[in-house]
């Protein structure tokens, strides 16, 4: 026995832009609708709710007219009403072809919202069905609050499905529409729809209330669905959708009877592309297509990756991503070295160590590193050993308050005999200096003319954990730099001329 297909049906352009702040312009509805179907390969997407306003209708018809010249018209569709046909002649209009019909599936929206009979409703629905089948249109039909109706009025329920049987529809679609079900239910009452009736083409359409929906949705398939319904980045109404990007790699990886069409390569494209346009941000943690999800911050598991790939899960080159290495207070050799290696860059095991710990100092600051920021902390280590310090800055305080000249407070060691003075200036390192000549000028001793001075970040760093200062220096008989690194502007030029001192 062969694979069975799971249909994806997308409905990020219908029920993702329900979530609340969200709204697409027709060409942002056209991009997004182009790269689903191209690119990600998916089956069918559900892209407006008829009858909404004119905006909507323009970007109806730019994705319909792109899908008819593309054969790809009837991946197109669009939520209807029970509206006496208004809704088959605005979709007529859109050039569309398939319509998600939304009808009640509990007997409390029927009676409370409505206020009408299972027999008037099921008329009612007979009049749109002859409708759209006069103007060849598609018929989905949703089951809104199918979940409820099955926990507190299945007989109305099986009343319904008895009646559709019997209708010239192509699909039956069931949403958890408020989101209320576990597992274990979803699993039971497909089942039970199934059995009875196994002729159905059944899609599930899940909400993630109780972050239940991938669970929810495998659950479903394994009872004998159909399709799905899921959103771009789970957006959606209230908590949102089932994620795409979740339910694709779970059923590829512990659904082995099942597959999709849904290229996993251009999941993570597809989420950028979204929060784009919706200006919805993606949780750094979320599954597959967070930022820092395939990035390993303790040094035990990188260094585990580095032994057989002990703590790798899911390979991140299957949806067009990378593995990193963070790069912060729980670094060990093996994140620093990973992060090198991508650098090219070789260190004996020595260098290596003194590396890490300048990473973990950064680190306990709460700075973030990153691979960009390394040749720099590499430069700063290596360079002037700490060991090899004969004149020390051991302390120093940096004062600036509005109205007052800045000062500076320092205590510095030049061969083993402490030095303290004050001094104010033009800014905090300019203090720091005048403080520096008047020791050098109480012990009989020049300081180099300080004749250039340049700050910088690393380029490509998107952090802003360090600065490099540079300082050119001229002792009158030669000129030179020397270079200091810090978070922080002026500790960073401190430490340059420390450097000066020592040179």
């Amino acid at each position: 026995m062969g694979k069975k297909l799971i249909e994806i049906m997308d409905t990020t352009l219908r029920d993702g832009e329900q979530t609340s702040g969200v709204s697409y312009t027709p060409n942002e509805k056209l991009t997004i609708a182009k790269f689903l179907i191209d690119k990600l390969n998916i089956d069918r997407i559900e892209v407006a709710s008829a009858r909404v306003s004119d905006g909507e209708l323009e970007s109806v018809k730019k994705i319909t007219n792109w899908a008819k010249k593309n054969k790809k018209i009837n991946c197109i569709e669009v939520l209807t009403f029970v509206d006496n046909g208004l809704s088959i002649e605005w979709i007529s209009k859109a050039n569309c072809k398939v319509q998600n019909l939304l009808t009640k599936g509990s007997l409390n929206h029927l009676k409370h919202q409505l206020r009408k009979t299972p027999k008037d409703h099921f008329n009612d629905i007979s009049k749109v069905l002859k409708k759209a089948s006069n103007k060849k249109i598609i018929t989905n039909v949703y089951l809104e609050d199918w979940s409820n109706g099955m926990k507190n009025s299945k007989k109305y329920v099986f009343e319904y499905l008895d009646f559709l049987y019997k209708q010239n529809i192509k699909r039956l679609l069931l949403p958890d529409t408020l989101g209320i079900l576990t597992h274990y239910e979803v699993y039971q009452f497909i089942d039970e729809i199934k059995n009875k009736f196994p002729d159905f083409h059944i899609d599930f359409h899940g909400h993630n209330d109780y972050d239940l929906s991938v669970s929810n949705a495998i659950e479903a398939i394994r009872a004998g669905c159909n399709g799905l319904h899921v959103t771009v980045n789970g957006m959606g109404e209230r908590a949102g959708n089932t994620p795409l990007s979740s339910i694709i790699a779970s059923i590829n990886d512990f659904l082995p009877n099942n597959y999709t069409n849904v290229n996993e390569g251009n999941l993570y494209s597809a989420s950028k592309i979204v929060s784009t346009f919706s200006g919805q941000t993606v949780s750094s943690n979320k599954p597959i297509v967070g930022e820092n999800v395939f990035t390993q911050t303790a040094g035990v598991h990188a260094d585990g990756d580095n032994k057989k790939n002990l703590y790798y899960n899911l390979s991140p080159e299957r949806f067009g991503r990378k593995r990193k290495y963070a790069l912060g207070k729980t670094s060990g050799k093996a994140n620093i070295k990973n992060n090198l290696d991508e650098l090219g860059i070789k260190l004996s095991d020595k260098e290596l160590k003194m590396v890490t710990s300048k990473v973990i100092e950064l680190g306990d600051k709460k700075e973030r590193v990153t691979i960009e920021d390394l040749p720099y902390i590499i430069n700063d280590v290596l360079d002037y050993p700490e060991k090899n310090k004969k004149i020390i800055i051991d302390s120093y305080v940096l004062t600036s308050a509005k109205t007052l000249k800045p000062s500076t407070a320092l205590s510095m060691i030049i061969k083993d005999k402490l030095y303290q003075e004050t001094a104010s200036g033009d800014g905090q390192f300019d203090a720091f200096m005048n403080a520096l000549k008047s020791i050098y000028k109480s012990i009989n001793l020049k300081l180099p003319k300080l004749i250039d001075y340049s700050v910088r970040i690393p380029p490509g760093s998107d952090s802003d954990a360090l600065c490099e200062t540079t300082i050119t220096w001229d002792s009158g008989k030669k000129k030179f730099k020397t270079r200091g690194l810090d978070s922080d502007q002026t500790v960073a030029a401190i430490k340059a001329t420390e450097k000066m001192l020592n040179v």
